[in-house]
């Protein structure tokens, strides 16, 4: 199969960059930030979380975030919801989408969210009932798609199964998370081949970590396989607080030099998104991941 002539990208940088920062950001920071990643053409950008700020603080006044955006002039804005309570206040904020989180592995959703595979999805039946009562749209990630950093290796038949769980819950797309960034290219084939026996590939987003430098390889892989959809965060923010050592995500910046580089359409501006990734990161006191953004700084 060809790689798609159009790629949606999803920016986490917001939420999942910012969430692993030792350094929290104010709202407004976190809005100013959200703003210049719109400016430069992104439609889809995570807003923050509806979590307890005792476990993570970054994601605090997500209401005020929301509060300070657009959200009726076509960009999206989800927000992380992982129960009920969760969901509450999101609506409460007047968000439009948000997301829920499963994993692949039993030990990874015990020590995330206290809870088994099973019992995680009974509160993400309540949310997605609730988000269809009041028109609101629900985005399903899966964590550990290609590894767990206490079960090792993920087999794909049980990517598949939490992904089509996700999908009969009422999620409208299902985000395939290599959240500790230990995948390679023919693994990631594999796992998609396995995923879409039972979901579309029309309905799966990739979001690969680049721990060992392999994010980019494993994007394309499985763009060669249809998947149209890759989150990715400005700078390379981000990582996974249960997951030790875990790099962020693959870096916007280069994503994008990448499909452009193949002629591929996103509608996303390259200097617009260096600069929202370098005003991130002089909030923040650090220098981008980005390899483009280092590279256009020496340039």
């Amino acid at each position: 199969m060809r790689v798609p002539a159009k790629i949606r990208m999803v920016e986490v940088g917001p939420r999942d960059g910012l969430q692993n920062e030792t350094k929290a950001l104010s709202p407004m920071d976190r809005v100013a930030v959200i703003n210049r990643l719109q400016a430069s053409g992104l439609e889809m950008i995570e807003a923050g979380s509806f979590v307890s700020q005792k476990w993570v603080p970054q994601m605090s006044e997500t209401d005020r975030v929301l509060a300070s955006l657009k959200l009726d002039e076509g960009v999206r804005y989800p927000v992380l919801v992982p129960n009920m309570k969760g969901f509450a206040a999101a609506l409460a904020a007047g968000a439009k989408d948000i997301a829920v989180f499963a994993a692949a592995s039993e030990t990874f959703s015990l020590r995330n969210i206290n809870c088994s595979i099973e019992d995680s999805f009974q509160r993400f039946y309540e949310v997605c009932d609730a988000a269809k009562t009041n028109g609101i749209s629900v985005r399903g990630y899966v964590s550990c798609v290609l590894g767990c950093p206490y079960e090792g290796n993920i087999d794909p038949v049980a990517v598949a199964e939490v992904s089509k769980k996700l999908i009969d819950a009422g999620c409208y797309e299902v985000s395939l998370g290599d959240t500790v960034g230990v995948g390679t290219p023919a693994k990631a084939q594999a796992m998609i081949r396995a995923v879409t026996t039972l979901v579309p590939v029309e309905k799966l987003a990739a979001h690969f970590h680049d721990t060992y430098g392999q994010a980019l390889a494993n994007l394309l892989s499985v763009m060669e396989l249809g998947v149209a959809t890759i989150d990715s965060s400005v700078a390379g923010l981000g990582g996974c607080p249960y997951a030790q050592g875990a790099a962020g995500n693959v870096a916007s910046e280069d994503v994008l030099y990448m499909l452009k580089g193949m002629n591929i359409e996103t509608g996303v501006d390259m200097s617009g998104l260096v600069e929202a990734g370098r005003f991130v990161c002089d909030l923040l006191g650090k220098k981008p991941v980005s390899k483009v953004s280092l590279a256009w700084m020496e340039a």
